[in-house]
Parts: C-alpha cells; sequence; structure tokens
C-alpha cells in the first residue's frame, strides 16, 4: 500500500521549560523525534515529511543528520494542527493513496500499530488511533453515535462540555486519512473555536459530513500512544520502556538483580547467563557473550564483551566510535576505564584505576593497578606494575609504545614512546625508558640512591 508519512514536530513544548526543542529531548538515549523516525522508516513509505516551526533550524539539522532521506516543512506561525498539516499539503506524494499522521513527542508507537492504522484507512476512510486513559486530562474525546458504532467528532479538551470531558476514550493525535481528501479538508478548516486555531479534528465532522466512514483503530498499551509535554511525563515514558526493555532480557534469560535500576540506552544483545547487577547502564551497541557478569553501577558503551568476562563494579567501559572489545575470561575492575580501540584478549587482567586507550592486550597479560596503557601493543602474559604509564603523547602527536610477550613492567615506571621492550625483559621499578630494550634483560633507568649526612629539613620562618 502506498504510504505517506507526515510527522508533526512544530510545536514549542512550553511546559519542558527549556530552551531545547520539546521533540529533540532524549528517551533512551536519543531523540523523541529519531523515535518516531525510526518507527515511520520501518513501514517503508513512499513519502516521509517532518512539519518543523519552532526553533526550525535546530530540528531541521537535526532531521538531516538522522534521516538525511526525509524532508521537512515549516510551519510559521504555528496555528494548530490543521494548520500544520495545511503547510504539508502540497509536498504528500498524491500517487500514495493514504496519509499516516504521527507526533514527534509520541515516540514508543509501535510500528504493527502505525501499520494497523494505516491499513484501516486503506485509502477510502478516514482512521483514529484511540485509546482509553484513566485520567483523560489533556486530549480530545472520541464522541460516538448514540449506540456507539460510529465516530462523530473528536473535542479538544479545551473546548469540551463537562459531560464530554467525562469520556475517557481520547484521540491519540495519530490518524490515517486518504491523501486527496485530506488535502481537500485541511483546505477547508477554519479557526472559529476558543483558541482561534486550525484544528485537524474537525476533518472529523467533514469526512461526516460526505459520509466517508470513520473508523477507530485501538493502541493495545498506553505506553505506546503517550505523548510528552513536561520533564516529570518524559521521566515516567523513560521508566516504563526502561521496563518494558528488562522485561525483554528476563524474559530471555538474563538476570537483572532489580529490574528498576537498569537502563538501556541502545541495543543490548546477551548470551545464556548472563548476570546484570544494579544500577547499570548499556549506552550504543553492547554485546556481552553467554556468562557474562556485570558487577553494580558500571556504564557500557559500544563494547563486545566476550564469554566469561567479569565486568567488576564501577567499571567504565566507553567505546565511542571505535569500539572496546573484551576477551573471553578477561577481569575488569573495579574502577577500571577503557576507552576506544582499546581491544583485549582472553583473560587479561584489568584492575583498579588501569585506564586502557587505543591499545592492544595480548591473552594473559595483566595491569592490575594505578596504570595507564595509551597507543600500546601489549604481548602475551605480560605483567604491567603499579602506577606506571605509557607517555605517548610528545605535545604534537601520538607515538606507539611495543611491549613484547613476557616482559615485567615494575611498578612507577614511564615509557616514552615510540619505544619497543624486548620480549621476556624485565624493566626496574622507577625506570623512565625512552629507548628499546633487549630482549630477556633487566633494563633499570634511574638515578643511584643516595643519602646525605649533615642535612637538614627546611623549617618556616617565626611569624613577626
Amino acid at each position: 500500500m502506498a504510504l505517506n508519512v507526515v510527522i508533526m514536530a512544530a510545536g514549542k513544548g512550553t511546559r519542558m521549560r527549556s530552551a531545547r526543542p520539546k521533540v529533540l529531548h532524549t528517551l533512551a538515549g536519543q531523540s523523541l523525534l529519531q523515535h518516531v523516525l525510526q518507527r515511520a522508516a520501518a513501514l517503508q513509505p513512499q513519502r516521509t515529511l517532518v512539519i518543523t516551526g519552532h526553533e526550525a533550524e535546530q530540528v531541521e539539522r537535526h532531521v538531516s543528520a538522522t534521516a538525511p532521506e526525509v524532508r521537512c516543512v515549516r510551519q510559521q506561525p504555528q496555528l494548530g494542527t490543521g494548520h500544520a498539516v495545511l503547510q504539508a499539503s502540497p509536498a504528500l506524494d498524491a500517487s500514495a493513496g493514504t496519509t499516516l499522521i504521527l507526533n514527534g513527542d509520541v515516540p514508543l508507537i509501535e510500528p504493527a500499530t502505525a501499520q494497523a492504522l494505516a491499513t484501516a484507512c486503506g485509502g477510502e476512510r478516514l482512521a483514529l488511533l484511540t485509546v482509553t486513559l484513566d485520567d483523560p486530562t489533556g486530549y480530545g474525546r472520541i464522541v460516538r453515535s448514540a449506540d456507539g458504532t460510529q465516530v462523530q467528532a473528536i473535542v479538544e479538551h479545551k473546548d469540551a462540555s463537562e459531560a464530554q470531558r467525562a469520556i475517557r476514550e481520547v484521540y491519540t493525535g495519530m490518524m490515517a486519512a486518504p491523501t486527496a481528501a485530506l488535502q481537500r479538508w485541511v483546505a477547508a478548516l477554519k479557526n472559529d473555536n476558543a483558541q482561534q486555531e486550525y484544528y485537524l479534528t474537525d476533518i472529523v465532522a467533514m469526512a461526516v459530513a460526505e459520509g466517508v466512514p470513520v473508523v477507530a483503530a485501538s493502541a493495545a498499551d498506553e505506553t505506546e500512544v503517550l505523548g510528552v509535554n513536561s520533564p516529570a511525563q518524559l521521566a515516567d515514558l523513560e521508566r516504563r520502556l526502561q521496563r518494558r526493555q528488562a522485561q525483554a532480557l528476563l524474559e530471555a534469560g538474563v538476570r537483572l538483580a532489580d529490574p528498576a535500576r537498569f537502563d538501556q540506552r541502545g541495543t543490548l544483545a546477551c548470551g545464556q547467563d548472563v548476570e546484570i547487577d544494579v544500577n547499570c547502564l548499556f549506552e550504543g551497541t553492547v554485546s556481552l557473550g553467554d556468562g557474562v557478569r556485570v558487577g553494580a553501577n558500571c556504564v557500557i558503551r559500544n563494547a563486545t564483551i566476550a564469554a566469561g568476562a567479569v565486568i567488576h563494579p564501577f567499571t567504565h567501559i566507553d567505546g565511542d566510535k571505535d569500539g572496546v572489545t573484551v576477551g573471553e575470561g578477561a577481569l575488569i575492575g573495579p574502577f577500571a576505564r577503557l576507552r576506544p580501540g582499546a581491544v583485549l584478549g582472553r583473560e587479561v587482567h584489568i584492575g583498579n584505576f588501569v585506564e586502557v586507550k587505543n591499545s592492544t592486550l595480548a591473552n594473559g597479560a595483566k595491569a592490575n593497578h594505578l596504570a595507564y596503557l595509551g597507543d600500546a601493543t601489549v604481548g602475551e602474559r605480560v605483567n604491567y606494575g603499579a602506577g606506571s604509564i605509557t607517555a605517548n603523547y610528545d605535545g604534537a602527536n601520538k607515538h606507539r609504545t611495543v611491549i613484547g610477550a613476557d616482559v615485567h613492567v615494575g611498578s612507577n615506571c614511564v615509557l616514552i614512546a615510540p619505544v619497543t621492550l624486548g620480549e621476556g625483559g624485565t624493566i626496574g621499578g622507577g625506570s623512565t625508558i625512552s629507548k628499546d630494550t633487549p630482549p630477556g634483560q633487566l633494563t633499570v633507568a634511574r638515578a643511584r640512591q643516595v643519602s646525605l649526612g649533615g642535612w637538614t629539613r627546611p623549617k618556616k620562618a617565626p611569624k613577626p
């Protein structure tokens, strides 16, 4: 079925009390509008239009960056929902028999629900998406015929009588209409109402007058049709979405210590027998292999963690664009930090207050305490001492450190890159290494220890 999708994203969002356009506020790591765009794309429409208005340039830049194939249409000034669709009307694909209208601040509409709404229209009927709410305040009420079979009108909350406000079936702001009829109807809208705005909902009466059937499709879940108008509503929707995601993981066999203290802002793939403790945050694309255990209060972003690895509490893994890879059986943390380009082999140990960036550690390598490895290639079974660092930046360029297999680096060493440590060598504690070291030998680079007799510690001058 040929389909247009129109997404309403022109509103100011006054109740958000923010300089940021409402549709650009984030839910589970993505903007509200981005959620809607992804769901619209799943329907494979002929054309998708986003109606912008408040802070239009900012919203349009976001659309261009996240969905470059989508066209934006401006509504200036904002004179109501009907006026918004009127601005998009000339840009609709006339060959698409159905136009689906979605809201940019209703982010969790399921593609299946949107598809069902478009199907209910079928290019011939006006189809409204409705839901029954315990508290319908703020929503347009669905007014039906006496026998309840026909939709006769939608009455906005501001214009509804007390009797109409008692109706709990509400219009969600989403509809599907025959494209040609929609273009004709929005051109005929009037603003003779309390707000002097052009309401899209007034096309219901026009359809009834023309004998066009008006049907209602019901959303299966209240959460998928809830809009965001305030920080409180955004926070509520965040928790609803996180509970939904946590429930899906539980049903797949993941052990969550407390589903209420879990946050997923991206995609999370888990193998069998994965355990996740409380207050963990997953962002971007994360994969956890069989038997992975993640301790409390960890942040993991864009990372692949192989089977049997243990991520101890308070570890921060941020792969950014380059990603992070943790090998089988590795032990990470607590209080460790893995940055972009960290690639760890099997049974690597990264301990407390160790930072790794753009470095490869081969199987069995260990850096257990208070260390930094940046732009380094570390061989198998290397033991990297506490307090040691790779000095990889000369003030202008980054340089690489290569540490051969079975090297032992003592505590508090500085490895000034570019430098290579030969296999099986030992670096004495406190050494500053600026030249390549031979394999199998002890290398020490530090001043000889001396003790000075007769030396006295400086004293503070007496106060006048």
